[in-house]
């Protein structure tokens, strides 16, 4: 542990909560070196929808290394990238009714909502994007401008700009899209009229607020009457997290972009992409770049894992069954503890559940890992238990984490009522 003390930088974050030294993983358990295991309930902060070390996603990974496919290729034609967009157009787009031309951006999720951003304002000619309360879009300077928390914010060092912010559904009880159309209609409003919107449909780090889909579909009517483009920011939602491969499927919008990360490569591999409509691919060659927007070794895992896992229904079944597992847990701890737990949070395998108190959630999240679970928290003051374990995890295995939970709920309710008598 010495050598991470003594060069790491102090902006690292997820080991100061889980200070053990990991060594092997597979599917939804994390080993150390002392031979300690836990249970994921962090994926990756949901890079790792699909388990660790998946046998399906590693065979086909190796095979490809072992022919000494391409590793790194800008952006150049490759094998790889064909199979992967041929998958994508095949079982994603197409029985989805969707049509989007698809750019490979640097591989993290924060430079694909860099590029639609730029590429919003390119098309439409305007600088505004408008955002919303508890969003989080990413740390470089343009998306941390879209990024509500302020924590993060604060790292910016100089004005964050080119935003305008108003209220998700639900925030203090404001009817946010209402203001939206006032505003847009009003040549005095003071809000210049923006080039696109942009939002998660169910808000990760900001605390697993879900958008309805009369929300988001009141949304796209409003954006659409106005010339308004609709970016949707599914890098975290996306991949089947909420229950389909898109978060906004179940509205039935059809976003002008969608940006996509953590997931879409399958293995935990860094790949981002931007979805666009073809009418939108304005972008003059290599306007927008990056070295590593041609990770060959993603391609090849991406595409395991969507005619893997997406060919039918059977994935989404088996998240469902996860999902509902998960709820009922909620919603007997929410009737055991009135006194620790305020609501449910999130959807399907998105969801947490909110503390009457921020330490309450700290509290329970240290207890999970004293007794083999690694488990965040989320929200504006971190008082959401994000319950977030991989996709593919077993009905036993995901019992055993929840009930490490409850374990710590007990436990944190108890000294609670111990420390007020």
């Amino acid at each position: 542990m010495n050598i991470f003390n003594e060069k790491e930088s102090n902006v690292k974050s997820y080991c100061n909560r889980f200070p053990v030294v990991f060594t092997s993983a597979k599917g939804c358990w994390l080993t150390t070196d002392k031979g300690e295991r836990y249970i994921d309930f962090l994926a990756g902060a949901g890079s790792l929808n699909y388990g660790h070390n998946n046998d399906i996603m590693k065979q086909a990974l190796l095979d490809y290394i072992t022919n000494d496919g391409l590793t790194h290729g800008l952006d150049m034609h490759t094998e790889a990238k064909a199979a992967f967009l041929t998958a994508l157009r095949n079982h994603i787009f197409e029985p989805r009714n969707l049509d989007y031309k698809v750019q490979f951006t640097g591989p993290t999720g924060t430079n694909a909502v860099e590029a639609a951003m730029k590429l919003a304002r390119k098309v439409t000619g305007r600088a505004n994007i408008v955002t919303f309360t508890n969003g989080f879009h990413g740390c470089t300077y343009g998306a941390l401008a879209a990024t509500g928390n302020q924590h993060h914010r604060g790292g910016s060092g100089m004005p964050l700009t080119g935003t305008s912010r108003l209220p998700y559904e639900g925030y203090a009880g404001i009817d946010g899209l209402a203001l939206f159309e006032a505003m847009l209609n009003d040549n005095s409003s003071g809000l210049d009229k923006p080039a696109a919107v942009l939002l998660e449909t169910l808000q990760g780090e900001g605390g697993l607020n879900v958008a309805s889909n009369e929300w988001l579909q009141r949304l796209s009517k409003i954006c659409k009457d106005n010339g308004v483009l609709v970016i949707v920011d599914d890098i975290q939602a996306g991949c089947g997290r909420t229950g389909t491969f898109f978060s906004f499927e179940p509205s039935g919008i059809k976003p002008d972009m969608v940006t996509l990360s953590k997931s879409i490569g399958g293995y935990g591999l860094p790949m981002a992409l931007v979805l666009l409509k073809p009418e939108l691919d304005k972008w003059s060659p290599g306007e927008h770049n990056g070295t590593f927007r041609g990770n060959n070794h993603a391609f090849i895992t991406a595409t395991t894992a969507i005619e893997n896992y997406w060919q039918n229904d059977d994935f989404e079944q088996h998240i469902a069954a996860r999902s509902q597992q998960v709820t009922k847990t909620i919603e007997r701890v929410l009737k055991r503890f009135p006194s620790l737990f305020v609501r449910a949070k999130g959807r399907g395998m998105m969801q947490g559940i909110e503390c009457k108190r921020p330490e309450f959630a700290s509290d329970i999240a240290d207890h999970c890992f004293e007794n083999g679970m690694i488990i965040e928290t989320a929200g504006p003051d971190d008082e959401v238990v994000k319950f977030f374990s991989p996709l593919t995890i077993s009905e036993s295995e995901l019992e055993k984490g929840l009930h490490i939970f409850e374990q710590a709920a007990e436990h944190v309710s108890n000294a609670a009522t111990r420390k007020a008598s």
